[in-house]
């Protein structure tokens, strides 16, 4: 019987769309399933093959554990507002609630040939006022509770897409969205104190199944240390100025000969001795003139300027010469830091451009015979030159030592340290959703009554960014100026938007529930569905998304709003799809520039959705990028088609009086077993290989199976290719997955042993077969001839010697 593919695709896509399978049920239906993409923000090019990598990996474990009798919530939705989107309308001329709607209804589309067991009565719309409502309500909890603050601070701002951007969103010193180069510039800000759950985000790491990867990188991003903050002061005319400076390594504190400030630092001015301050400002003033990307290049090419005045070393009572550095940044730590060019490769060097004394203060055996006359040494050792200190392990004896003086004697104090900035919350940009808060004169900033939630976004004809610092939403009087919710007062609206990433912070907390009207979420849904239990996106949210979203949900644990602090309990992180291109003559990452796109449609319309689907699974391990190759395609189709022909072949199908041979039954059971084996590894690819070494045994060995056995094949077929397995049912059985059950083995069939066997020809060992203990010439015969087909083509076999469970020996005639 021919595979119609286009037109068995199409039939069963129509009953699906009509006829949803798998469609979640109330809270408390049974045991749950909680598996999420990361949703996609609907971008004008479409649907592309790594999308289809994600969605696909995740429902084959969705439908998996649907036939397991699981309650399963399987959403999806659109992560629509901010920049990407935004930027897309700017380009087509058109309005971005226009455009995102038309990008939308073509994602959707699309994503109905994935086939995938989507519940579409949970879909959501981080641009629907209804969803975003409840953005500008958590917004809200956070100002309440003190998380949210507003200052005018240097920001990093994307000179093409004209906005502030988060730490987080900058990559290299350039945009992360545009490629841009960023620079500084004082924006009034609102921010929310990330820095607040610092130490919680990282203790919560440590329970949960994620990627090793991107924990780390969640971890160094955080950038915890434990170390000391010593007070260095330095006086300037009459005046006594105390520097608190942090280091990790407070032992080296005898080999400190000078301290950095950031040029740009409150105080660095105040540290400028009068005849210097001219040429300090000037050069406090080029520093701040540069991008964030210039400051970067030129770190690598340290400049310093003396400030004429000197600070006092804590321990040695010695002065110490206070410069203005290139090389420090006013954001890490106080802004500030000790000078040791004996054991910090940036302070050697800095110290040999501007001759200054380099201490030896720690020895170690590895160190070279030169010592470090050419270069700092920075691994542990002893210390020496550091009076009562010396002779104490650096790291191990010295750090605890030290910072202990200096507490019991008001010189430092032991402290921990975090990398991790405040998050720059707002943007000067027209599409977003507007932050709930109202400037009044007489009562400062006050909250948008809850009940007048939301504050929906105005549409307006101009809305391009205006690069003055202001969002173009301040452009638009009758929507600012308001009357203060307190005093009733004259006021105006904040015309700053959130970023694109508040509506995705919360959006698995609204599936369970989307059309919920008196609140984000409902308690029992949370109870029951929540955590997430697999999440499966790109390894390049793991500092953004995947940051803000376990920060919002630690702070709406905190408030007493939900039950759990971690909302995705298993991680998947799927590999790039990457392919080759004519233009670079490399294999890289998909560009409409390099010409190196599959566009997935062209894709189905070829060769169907279920090749495409099974393609994308065994290309290779789904965590690691992989090559496209079109021949791939052919390999599959070839793979399902020999399948589809042979079991749809008459006599195939046992009848019921017939019975199953015990080899096919434990064949069909050892399929069961690797098949889940693999699965459960999320090996998917070499699921794949085993229903491939199914089929060729299957067809080598004629193999006749029951309507239970062709049940069991189907089914599990149908978590990776639902069409086709869906059709087999349906011909074969009369039945339809929802009234079947994901398969288990039988461990006494499964465990019978199996043996290797010697095929020869003329008594010469040819090849070698895996078959069944026990099994007989005949079980085995057709198997062995296979094997050694080749020498067999020519030749006439005049007798077969078998000796059960040890060899096959073909002897031909002379």
């Amino acid at each position: 019987m021919q595979y119609k593919v286009q037109d068995i695709e199409k039939k069963w896509q129509k009953i699906w769309a009509t006829h949803p399978i798998a469609q979640s049920k109330q809270a408390g239906s049974g045991k749950k399933y909680y598996c999420l993409d990361m949703f996609p923000y609907p971008s004008g090019s479409g649907l592309h093959v790594g999308h289809w990598r994600g969605y696909v990996l995740s429902d084959v474990y969705a439908r998996i554990k649907w036939l397991q009798g699981y309650n399963v919530l399987h959403p999806m939705g659109w992560d629509a507002f901010g920049l990407p989107a935004e930027n897309d309308a700017i380009k087509k001329g058109l309005n971005p609630a226009v455009s995102t709607a038309e990008n939308i209804a073509h994602f959707k589309e699309q994503l109905k040939e994935v086939a995938a067991i989507y519940d579409w009565s949970k879909e959501l719309n981080t641009t629907d006022p209804s969803y975003y409502k409840w953005t500008q309500w958590i917004f809200l909890q956070m100002f309440k509770a003190g998380l949210a603050y507003e200052a005018v601070m240097p920001i990093n701002w994307c000179t093409s897409c004209l906005t502030g951007l988060a730490n987080e969103e900058v990559v290299d010193g350039t945009c992360d969205r545009c490629g841009s180069k960023i620079e500084q510039r004082n924006v009034r800000q609102w921010v929310l104190k990330i820095t607040d759950y610092a130490e919680k985000l990282l203790e919560g790491l440590d329970r949960l199944d994620w990627p090793e990867k991107v924990k780390l990188m969640q971890r160094n991003w955080i950038g915890k240390s434990e170390g000391a903050q010593i007070l260095f002061k330095a006086q300037v005319g009459d005046d006594i100025i105390e520097l608190p400076i942090y280091t990790t390594t407070p032992g080296t504190i005898f080999g400190v000969t000078f301290l950095v400030i950031a040029p740009d630092h409150d105080l660095a001015l105040r540290l400028v001795t009068p005849d210097r301050l001219k040429l300090a400002t000037e050069y406090q003033e080029q520093f701040i003139s540069m991008t964030g990307t210039d400051r970067l290049e030129n770190m690598a090419q340290k400049t310093g300027f003396f400030t004429g005045t000197y600070a006092i070393n804590p321990l040695t009572n010695k002065p110490i010469p206070l410069f203005l550095a290139n090389y420090v940044l006013k954001e890490y730590g106080t802004g500030m830091v000790m000078g040791v060019p004996g054991h910090d490769a940036r302070d050697f060097e800095f110290a040999k451009l501007y001759d200054i004394p380099i201490v030896q203060v720690v020895t170690s055996p590895s160190m070279p015979k030169e010592g470090i006359s050419k270069e700092a040494y920075e691994g542990d050792g002893t210390l020496i030159h550091s009076g009562t200190f010396s002779g104490l392990e650096l790291h191990s004896q010295a750090k605890q030592a030290v910072i202990e003086y200096l507490e019991q004697n008001n010189l430092g104090s032991r402290t921990t340290a975090y990398k991790l900035r405040d998050w720059i919350f707002s943007r000067q940009r027209y599409w977003g959703e507007p932050i709930p808060l109202i400037h009044c004169v007489c009562c400062g900033v006050v909250p948008v009554p809850e009940a007048d939630l939301p504050v929906e976004l105005p549409y307006v004809e101009n809305y391009k960014p205006t690069g003055t610092g202001e969002s173009p939403l301040a452009a638009i009087k009758e929507w600012v100026n308001v009357t203060c919710p307190q005093c009733k007062g004259s006021a105006k609206r904040e015309t700053n938007t959130m970023p694109q990433w508040a509506g995705s912070c919360w959006y698995f907390l609204r599936y369970p529930h989307p059309d919920l009207s008196s609140k984000p979420f409902d308690e029992k849904d949370m109870e029951y569905w929540l955590p997430v239990d697999l999440y499966v996106g790109g390894v390049e949210h793991a500092i953004l998304h995947l940051l803000y979203a376990r920060f919002y949900v630690k702070v709406l644990y905190d408030l007493g709003f939900l039950p759990f602090d971690e909302p995705f309990t298993h991680l998947f992180n799927q590999g790039m799809v990457n392919r080759y291109s004519e233009l670079s003559g490399h294999v890289e990452k998909m560009s409409k520039s390099k010409g190196n796109v599959v566009n997935p449609d062209e894709i189905v319309q070829q060769y169907g959705s279920d090749v495409l689907r099974l393609y994308i699974l065994f290309m290779g391990p789904p965590e690691l990028d992989c090559e496209w190759q079109d021949t791939g395609l052919e390999g599959i189709k070839r793979f399902l088609n020999r399948l589809w022909n042979y079991l749809t072949t008459e006599g195939v199908v046992l009848t019921e009086n017939q019975q199953e041979d015990a080899n096919t039954t434990q064949r069909v059971h050892l399929l069961i077993k690797d098949f889940q084996e693999r699965v459960d590894r999320y090996k998917p690819n070499t699921a794949i290989s085993s229903f491939m070494e199914f089929s060729h045994d299957a067809t080598d060995k004629q193999m006749k199976f029951s309507r239970k056995s062709i049940e069991i094949i189907a089914t599990l077929l149908s978590s990776m290719a639902p069409h086709m397995a869906s059709e087999l049912l349906e011909v074969l059985l009369g039945k339809k997955i929802e009234e079947c059950a994901w398969p288990s083995y039988d461990p006494k069939i499964t465990a019978t042993t199996t043996t290797n066997i010697s095929v020869q020809v003329n008594a010469k060992h040819r090849a070698t077969i895996s078959v069944l203990k026990g099994s007989s010439q005949n079980d085995i015969e057709h198997e062995a001839r296979h094997a050694v087909a080749k020498w067999l083509e020519t030749a006439e076999i005049d007798r077969i010697i078998f000796v059960p469970d040890r060899t096959i020996n073909f002897m031909l005639k002379k």
